[in-house]
This record gives C-alpha cells, structure tokens and sequence, in this order.
C-alpha cells in the first residue's frame, strides 16, 4: 500500500529499456559438426556375410529378451533399481537438472524482505549543541528489488549450457545402464560356459574312471603293464582337477553377477545350467543410424552444445551490465506511527556497470571457452569412431567365431571317431596305452575349445548389442529437453 503511483512510473520506465534490448544474444549459434570427414553407407564385416534376419528392424530397450532365457531376463530386471553405478549416474542426472533450474533464477528479481530496529544515540560533540542527545530508535520494514537485465544472453547462454549438460548427463545414465546390464549379460554367458565345461569335464570323469577300470582289470590278468594303469589314474587326477578348477571360476562369474545387480555376493545362487543357446539375430543397420542409438556419442554432443553455449556466455562479460534497483518500505522513530502511511519511502533507479580494466580476465576466458569447445569437438568425433570400431570388431568377431564354430565342431567329430578308434585297437592289444591318452587328450582339448567358441561367440553378440546402443535412442534427450523448457 505504500507504493505510490511515481514510483511504479519510475519502476516501469526502467524495466521498458532492458526488456526492449533483451533479444539481442552473443556468440555462436550451435551447428553439429560433422562427425567424421566421410560417413560410411555400411559396415564393412558385413560384407560376405549373411546373418539370419531379425524379427524386428530395430533393437528394443530390453534386447536380453533376445536371447529367450528367463534366468538371465530376471537379473536383468534388477540392474536398473538395484546396481550403485546406476543409481549414481541417476542421481548426478537429477543434479543437472537442478542445475537448469538454478541458472534460469537469474532470469528473475530477487526480493528480500526484512524488519529492524535500532537504538541509536548521537555523540555530543557532533551536529548542534542544542541537539538533544538522548538515544533513538529507528523502526523499519523494508523491501529491496534487484533485477539483472539479460541484455546480452548472458544468463540465455547459460541456461542453454546447462540444458545441453543435462541432457548429457541423461545419455551418461543410460551408458551407465547399457554397461552394467552388458556387463552382467557376458557375466552370464560365461558362467554358463564356465556350466558347459564342468558338465563335459564331468562326464569325461566318468569315462576316465570306467577306462581305469578297464586297465586294471587288463593288468592283472597280466595283458598289459603296470605303466598303462598309471597312465590311466594320472589323466583321471587330471581330469577331476580341470573340473574341480572350473567352480573356483564359476563361483568368481556368480559373485561378479550379485555385485551387478546390487547384491552381496552370499545371497545370490544361480542354479546349474549348461550353455546349449545361440547368437540371436541383431538388427545392424545402417552406420549414420548410430550417432543417435549410442548414448556415450549422444553424451558427446551435448557436452559439444554445452561448451558452444559457454562461448556466448564469456562473450557477455564484454558488455555493460545493466541492474534495476529499488527498495521501499516503513521507518519510523517510534511505534506508534511505523505502520502509518506517512512513515512510507522508496527509491528506484538502474545502474550501467562496465568492467574497463581486469588485466585480460574475459580475454582468457573467452579463449579457454573457444578451447573447450574444441576439445569437445574433437572428443565427439572420437567417440563416433570408437562407436564405428566397435561395430566393426564385433560384426568381425561374430562372422569369425561363426566359421571356426563349424572348423572346431568338424575337429570334435574327428577327435571322438579317433578315439573309438583306437580304443577299439588297445581292446584289440594292436596299439599301446599311449596312443588312447593321445587321442583322448587330443578329444578334450577340441571338446573345451569348442564349448569356448561357443561363450565367445555369445559374449560378442552381448557386445555387438552394446556397441549398437541396446535399443536406445536419441530422441529421448530431444523430447526430455523440451520438457525441460516448458
């Protein structure tokens, strides 16, 4: 009530300048580069090679559903509420977005609101003598207005940083997702590779045992010597270490599981099951499609807008800053006419600084911004030709594993007639002992190698998924971003 028609004049006509001159905004207006000198039009390790296709032309955000296993799919689900880096990576997202909110305060006044009293007394030998000297006290009620005026888009700029950072923030939380639910994916396919191997050196056990058995009892009806006995127990100790090795891997893959999905280690089980799955079809596509289905290179490119967007901001340091200040309020000597309208003040007015000298400060600044942005250009195109590489490698491997799968199933079929073979031969007394350890060492080592190919083979479609960006896409920054301005 105390604000009298001359100060609102007096406030409105220094808001008409500023919120006239408000359009104009410093620096560069942000353009992607292009991410590499020449895009290619398709993979090269596609060439050749024809993989069967996949029901679907695109990846879904849950691609593990890929691979048709249950058990994996529910560890899978708990990634997301449960692994510690993923919950860090969510909560520096929420950071940054506070961050957005924080820089767009500036686009508005701060008002304060506070009351005093003082209790003062002059000192007698200032002023008047006739002044009384007796203490005072001074009541007062005021409000202070202060109003940057974003002139130049300083705080513009700023704001914008600030949304391309949270937008790269958002990618990095769902890299973090992809890594962890990757990571415990090839966890999984080893465990059940490591499951695999246990189950065949089991049964090669069992073999070995009834082979044993066989030399004794050959020995001493005095066929053979005591040499091919002990031949027989040392593949047999042999093979029973191989298996009993594999739990202590096994147990390792089964621990790194529980850490991937938030879990001590002794409250995670997972039962025994061999690995009898293939790689499933991926949907590739085409190389350009990347840019927009790897978060890491989404995160890239807005950390590059961020820093664009920093230029403009150290190029609005060059120019006046233009502040409306205005206070008003209640002061009175007692309290019986505080509240009253002739206790009313106020006074308003902008204010024009200009920094004239600062030793080269904005100088600096303007060029460790143009740096920065640099920087940022170069670690984008970076990211894109990892991304490219990454494809490549495992479209490579997955091609190579494919022959040598059918090379080493070939060699196991040649292995296990071998040694038939020349079991049959030492029942028959025509070859030594020898000759079965060879052929059945020679039979293990393809049957190991065989069920390795088969993991390997597994793990580099996990990490073909990866490198494609496991069904994410771009165009949730876009429309996340869009909600973030309204």
């Amino acid at each position: 009530m105390f604000i009298t028609t001359g100060f609102r004049r007096a406030l409105l006509s220094a808001l008409a300048t500023p919120i006239l001159l408000s359009a104009c905004t410093v620096g560069p207006e942000y353009v992607r580069p292009p991410a590499t000198p020449v895009m290619p039009t398709a993979y090269k390790e596609l060439n050749g090679w024809k993989t069967a296709q996949p029901r679907d032309a695109s990846l879904m955000g849950t691609w593990w559903e890929l691979f048709n296993d249950p058990q994996l799919t529910a560890l899978e689900e708990q990634v997301v509420i449960s692994n510690q880096n993923v919950l860090a990576a969510e909560a520096r997202y929420r950071q940054a977005r506070a961050l957005i909110q924080a820089t767009r305060a500036g686009y508005f006044p701060t008002v304060t609101v506070g009351a005093s009293a003082i209790n003062s007394r002059q000192s007698a030998n200032l002023g008047s003598r006739t002044t009384s000297q007796s203490a005072t006290t001074t009541e007062t009620l005021p409000i202070d207005f202060s109003w940057e005026a974003d002139l130049w888009g300083r705080i513009r700029r700023s704001v914008e940083a600030s949304t391309a950072s949270a937008q790269a923030s958002a990618a990095d939380l769902a890299a973090a997702r992809l890594s962890a639910q990757a990571g415990l994916a090839q966890a999984y396919f080893q465990l059940r590779t490591l499951d695999s191997q246990k189950r065949f050196l089991e049964t090669t056990v069992s073999y070995y045992q009834k082979s044993l058995q066989l030399t004794r009892n050959r020995y001493t009806s005095g066929v053979v010597a005591r040499s091919d006995v002990l031949q027989a127990e040392t593949q047999l100790k042999s093979a029973q270490a191989q298996a009993i090795d594999v739990g202590v891997q096994r147990a390792q893959q089964e621990h790194a599981i529980a850490l991937l999905i938030g879990k001590p280690a002794a409250e995670l089980t997972i039962p025994f099951s061999p690995l009898d799955a293939v790689p499933p079809p991926i949907p590739v596509g085409l190389p350009s499609a990347l840019l927009e289905r790897r978060p890491d290179i989404a995160a890239a490119e807005r950390q590059m807008a961020a820093a664009n967007a920093q230029i403009g901001a150290t190029e609005a340091a060059w120019y006046p800053t233009v502040t409306l200040s205005a206070s008003g309020g209640l002061q009175a000597t007692g309290l019986s006419h505080w509240l009253t309208w002739p206790s009313r003040f106020w006074s308003v007015g902008p204010a024009v600084s200009e920094t004239v000298y600062d030793g080269g400060l904005r100088r600096a600044q303007d060029e460790q911004a143009r740096a920065a942005y640099e920087a940022s250009v170069a670690t984008y195109r970076q990211t894109v030709l990892t991304g490219f590489q990454e494809v490549e490698d495992n479209l490579a491997a997955l091609r190579i594993l494919e022959e040598e799968a059918g090379v080493q199933d070939e060699t196991v079929a040649a292995a296990r007639q071998t040694v038939a073979i020349t079991d049959n031969q030492y029942r028959a007394g025509t070859v030594s002992y020898l000759n079965v350890l060879v052929a059945q060492t020679t039979e293990v080592a393809n049957e190991l190698t065989a069920i390795g190919i088969r993991g390997r083979r597994m793990i580099a479609s996990v990490l073909l998924i990866q490198a494609l960006g496991g069904g994410w896409n771009a165009g949730s920054l876009t429309a996340g971003g869009e909600q973030d301005r309204k």
